[in-house]
């Protein structure tokens, strides 16, 4: 197919993950294709900066080798991943108790002897639980019964002491909300993955994802620091007072502006994330584990130089730990406090480096929560993001890739009208 006299077939407007594995399935499809991106650089909320010598995530993010997404559409050797410790240390008022994927290697099998972190009941819960998720086809997770990941945990006989020790911190990082009310359909598709998968980091920072997939576009495909400031009947008004037309446009933005440019879109509720990094002298735990709380002062923290040394400068550590919700004055303290007694040592040599507030981190994913929504919301106009699917890199991605499918079918259509 050839690109419409004066304009594109396609304009997406954003490039973040989803817009980008949209543009791409659709350049496969042979249409001709804009991304049209309004900041300076590729990622949406999957960006890494460089910052006084350190690499800062936008926002603290782990990277998941199993969505079957990721394995189709990223090479992950050019990632250089580097891998998280297989399981959790969870802080208790009785000290640090870690938990670990047997199946990583036997030498893990000591962390779960009954009476540390679990009793009996709790550890062939678990076992049930981790087998069903990780062995059962992904169609039978997708199709089960959906209802609130702390019922789920309930009916699958956990204790409510096991369930406050161990899956509302975990979980509460995972899916920014500290009540376990996310869709059980969703948990289930989570706890797969983080048993068939790897948690890593890639060694240039979690921008390197969607810079891989970018690169996957012809060269001249992406447009930065080119806002679009309204849909037209015929493509888009630019901020700047120009116009693109194509046959076709695609809003791959956040939930802020894809309102705004399609109104009456029907958006969920976001979660806000902060996360505050600390630079040390020395590392506070020598190894790359992620560390809960069980009294939630934080959501997670972890030594981020641990997992990828090129994170800090030679000689220094540095300390990612994120929490719900806002910055606010005094926070910074009081995350320095829960911090010493999880890591044990004295903080007060601790630097803050910087913090990082992403409002629009995660939607809310409670049940009924549907697991794909059709990317077609008008003549000519089409949405995709991880609110049109599940809030994960595997979301967005799909959501991008349902976006393509339906554009590429619907053009094709037309072009058979038309003769």
């Amino acid at each position: 197919m050839v690109a419409t006299r004066g304009g594109s077939d396609v304009l997406v407007v954003g490039a973040g993950l989803a817009g980008l594995a949209c543009a791409r399935d659709l350049t496969r499809a042979g249409l001709g294709v804009r991304v049209l991106e309004a900041s300076d650089g590729v990622g949406g909320r999957m960006r890494s900066d460089r910052h006084e010598g350190f690499v800062i995530d936008r926002g603290f993010q782990v990277f998941n080798t199993s969505y079957p997404q990721v394995r189709r559409r990223l090479a992950l050797r050019a990632l250089r991943l580097r891998p998280f410790t297989p399981g959790v240390l969870v802080h208790t008022d009785d000290g640090p108790l870690r938990l670990s994927d047997p199946t990583r290697g036997p030498r893990r099998l000591g962390d779960l002897r009954p009476g540390r972190l679990a009793g009996s009941r709790d550890l062939a819960a678990l076992g049930v639980l981790s087998a069903r998720d990780m062995l059962a086809p992904a169609r039978s997770v997708k199709h089960g019964h959906d209802r609130t990941t702390r019922t789920a945990l309930a009916a699958g006989g956990f204790s409510e002491e096991f369930v406050e020790r161990f899956f509302r911190p975990l979980l509460s990082g995972v899916f920014l909300e500290d009540e376990l009310e996310t869709s059980s359909r969703v948990f289930h598709l989570v706890w797969r993955s983080m048993l068939r998968g790897t948690l890593c980091l890639p060694t240039e920072g979690i921008g390197a994802v969607p810079r891989l997939l970018a690169d996957g576009l012809p060269a001249g495909a992406v447009h930065l620091d080119t806002p679009v400031a309204r849909l037209t009947d015929d493509g888009v008004l630019l901020g700047t007072g120009g116009e693109l037309a194509a046959r076709a446009v695609v809003v791959a933005t956040g939930p802020g502006q894809a309102a705004a440019l399609l109104p009456g879109l029907e958006m969920p509720e976001y979660r806000t994330v902060t996360t505050y990094y600390h630079t040390a002298p020395r590392s506070p735990l020598a190894e790359p584990v992620l560390v809960t709380d069980v009294r939630r002062r934080f959501l997670n923290t972890c030594v981020l130089s641990e997992v990828v040394p090129g994170y800090a400068p030679g000689g220094m550590a540095l300390i990612a730990t994120s929490v719900l919700g806002q910055d606010h004055g005094g926070r910074e303290a009081e995350v320095r406090g829960a911090l010493a007694e999880a890591y044990g040592t004295d903080t007060g040599a601790w630097q803050p480096l910087t913090v990082r507030t992403v409002p629009d981190a995660l939607p809310a994913m409670p049940p009924p929560q549907p697991l794909s929504r059709t990317a077609r919301v008008g003549p000519r106009r089409y949405v995709c993001g991880d609110h049109r699917a599940t809030g994960s890199v595997q979301g967005a991605l799909a959501s991008g890739a349902r976006a393509a499918r339906e554009v590429a079918r619907d053009l094709a259509a037309q072009r058979l009208v038309g003769g």
